[in-house]
């Protein structure tokens, strides 16, 4: 029996690492995409006692060279189709820093924008040409309105955000499922700076049962925990006079 085969871009990342050890309950063919090799070969050995019966393959790449994305893809699509396909990699810069640091800008927008649309674009193309697959892409929920707490990472989860619509748009009739999934803060590695900061953050647990739901349903855009739905339709309707008030 062909095994379904789900590829993991920044396979090591929470969010990522918490869906996959869901879409794993069954035996799967996994690819899991990182720039740790020390990172991916911890998680592999993780999934191999979880799940004996799936096959687990570990790729390192630069998640900032179009010509490497492109010849990895390729060499994937000679592997058979790929069914479901995540990216989830990213960073959350000190917004402060970035102000101070064009580098640091620079850095930002290219891994948490530019990277993942690259990555989405060469797999969708090979999604098309095999006919069907679904494409989860990670995003957040801070590319709903800019905030100056923020806006730097957000700019590029906005960006992300507008290629993702553009490109479900394109998928329409395609077979192809494309799915945006914005997850809220969340308690993980990525965010370990703001747990003493009052803000509000869900389990990883949480997040990941409400993505894996959602992707299953075949939702456009998920919200994760589900609330931020309503907590951003409120954000991105305030009128501009009452949220420049705000120390958001």
């Amino acid at each position: 029996m062909k095994l379904k085969k789900i590829l993991v871009i920044g396979a090591t990342s929470a969010i990522a690492t918490e869906c996959v050890r869901r879409w794993s309950d069954q035996p799967v063919e996994l690819v899991l995409v990182g720039r740790s090799d020390e990172r991916l070969q911890r998680l592999s050995r993780d999934l191999s006692v979880r799940s004996p019966l799936s096959k687990v393959q570990t790729v390192t790449l630069d998640f900032t060279a179009p010509t490497s994305i492109q010849t990895f893809m390729a060499d994937q699509a000679k592997d058979g189709p790929i069914d479901l396909a995540m990216i989830a990699h990213g960073s959350l810069p000190e917004q402060n820093e970035c102000q101070e640091n064009l580098s640091r800008v620079d850095q930002a927008l290219a891994l948490n924008g530019v990277s993942p649309a690259l990555f989405a674009e060469a797999i969708a193309a090979e999604m098309i040409e095999q006919g069907r697959g679904t494409l989860v892409v990670v995003g957040s929920v801070a590319g709903d309105r800019g905030r100056k707490s923020n806006y730097i990472y957000g700019s590029a989860k906005g960006l992300l955000e507008r290629y993702v619509e553009g490109l479900q748009h394109r998928l329409h009739n395609s077979g192809v499922t494309l799915c945006l999934v914005k997850p809220g803060p969340t308690h993980s590695p990525m965010t370990a700076h703001l747990v003493d900061s009052g803000l509000p953050l869900a389990e990883l647990s949480e997040v990941a049962d409400v993505i894996v739901k959602g992707v299953d349903k075949g939702k456009a855009v998920i919200y994760a925990p589900g609330k931020w739905a309503v907590i951003m339709w409120v954000i991105r309707h305030l009128p501009r006079f009452v949220f420049n008030r705000l120390d958001i």
